[in-house]
């Protein structure tokens, strides 16, 4: 199909957007093969954008081999998927990762709901002349796959910021992996099997939904209040459900940005133990200097805890590289299934993050982004409680406020009509396992970058 057109980089940005929404639908079988788009003139009513914009979707999708344009039917889906359609439950961890998707494309001029700070505030920052060259010559053996527990020396490394986190972990209860999201695979694979019940928070980590539903497992929320998992909650769900696991984050939250407190930490591990439930404690922001020392892992000392760190979230998400305490026993049952599908983890990200640590460099990095964090996050909670905007958590530690809407404001349709302003924004029923609780209807607000004040105007504009 072609036109005749010169798209501004606005109608070019929402274009993208739009194809964007429509190929994950596709390609998660929500719009299976067969099925007609909407007319380009309903398209365009529909999404808020003009008839061009709705033909340049239309024409990536094209491009992409997901649709054809037939005579006297429009647009019709001709992706067939993986021998004539995705399995169900394939189908569904695709579209629970839909926000994943919109977070990896860069088309928004605001992006309040994203997971992950902008590029200036870790890889663009002074620690970026340190990643650009080493320097070093590297040894011969660097280009060897090396132990599937990950680079040793980083390991010691990583055990000496444990303990003065006050951890008491050690080189061969760490497993290096490509960062949380790795960690996360690893530890469903060895630890479940289909129709397993695991917990989970709720509002919880969306990824980690579309994981356990990729493992065909039974999902199960544990109401999260602000400062932290609801003991009785917790204590009813074990009961009634049995389950394996119980996947948690202990400091800022995401999506609410609330911690745990020390007395609902010793709560949760008593109540956990008490049933022999290991508890999986995932906590991307226990680096920042701000982190309260209330995690699970520290009163546990990784017996009934397993720990799950990564530096995507402070030094660089291109990095891909994080790791997994826990008791040396499970640390080699993991080490073996990262054996199995990976082989190994990135020995040159491993070597580089070494040198940092060892340095000193990441350590002078954190300083740096835990003052950033702070100020953000003072100036970000002013702003929106000065605009009558209720926050769920008192969030201190991390990027995120959860900003609870007003009655009658469905978050999704926010979401839509910030899309129209080029203003990324993460609804919390994506984060929400019950679509029509209370804590659904909130959006999730990346400190980092909320700095604009168009944000708060279409805040202002939306929400009377």
């Amino acid at each position: 199909m072609t036109a005749s057109r010169e798209p501004s980089d606005r109608s070019t940005t929402l274009a993208e957007t739009l194809a964007g929404r429509l190929r994950v639908q596709i390609l998660s079988g929500a719009l299976p093969e067969g099925n007609r788009l909407p007319s380009i003139r309903k398209a365009a009513g529909e999404f808020g954008v003009s008839k061009n914009t709705v033909v340049e979707a239309y024409d990536r999708l094209v491009l992409g081999n997901l649709v054809a344009a037939k005579a006297g039917s429009g647009f019709v889906v001709i992706y067939r998927g993986d021998d004539g359609g995705r399995p169900k439950h394939v189908s569904e961890a695709v579209d629970i990762a839909s926000l994943l998707s919109a977070q990896l494309s860069q088309n928004f001029e605001i992006r309040v709901g994203d997971g992950r700070p902008p590029a200036s505030w870790t890889e663009q920052s002074e620690i970026k002349r340190h990643l650009s060259g080493t320097g070093r010559i590297l040894p011969a053996a660097a280009d060897a796959y090396g132990s599937a527990l990950g680079f040793l020396p980083l390991r010691q490394q990583i055990a000496l910021r444990l303990q003065a986190q006050q951890i008491a972990a050690k080189e061969d209860g760490l497993l290096l992996t490509f960062g949380a999201n790795h960690a996360l695979d690893l530890i469903i694979r060895a630890m479940l099997s289909p129709g397993d019940a695991v917990l989970v928070d709720e509002p919880g980590y969306y990824p980690l939904f579309a994981k356990l539903t990729l493992a065909q497992v039974r999902i199960v929320g544990v109401r999260r209040l602000a400062d932290g998992p609801d003991v009785d909650d917790l204590a009813a769900k074990i009961q009634s459900e049995r389950p394996k696991l119980f996947f948690t984050q202990s400091l800022g939250h995401n999506p609410t940005g609330g911690s745990i407190t020390l007395p609902v930490a010793h709560a949760v591990l008593q109540t956990a133990m008490r049933s022999n439930l290991v508890i999986v404690e995932d906590d991307p922001f226990a680096d920042l200097p701000m982190a309260v020392n209330s995690r699970l892992a520290t009163l546990d000392q990784l017996n009934n805890v397993i720990s799950i760190g990564t530096f995507s979230k402070t030094l660089s998400a291109s990095l891909r590289s994080g790791f997994i305490a826990a008791r040396s026993d499970r640390i080699a049952t993991l080490a073996e299934l990262k054996m199995l599908t990976t082989v190994n983890s990135s020995g040159h990200v491993e070597r580089l993050l070494h040198r940092l640590l060892a340095d000193g460099h990441y350590e002078r990095h954190l300083k740096r982004l835990g003052q950033r964090s702070e100020a953000a996050m003072g100036q970000v909670r002013a702003n929106l409680v000065r605009g009558g905007h209720p926050l769920y958590a008192d969030a201190r530690t991390g990027y995120y406020l959860y900003l609870l809407l007003p009655d009658g404001i469905d978050d999704m349709a926010l979401a839509r009509e910030g899309a129209k302003d080029s203003i990324f924004i993460a609804p919390g029923s994506l984060f929400c396992l019950d679509k029509n609780s209370r804590l659904a209807r909130a959006i999730r607000i990346n400190v980092s970058r909320a700095d604009n004040p168009k944000f708060y105007e279409f805040l202002l504009r939306r929400l009377q």
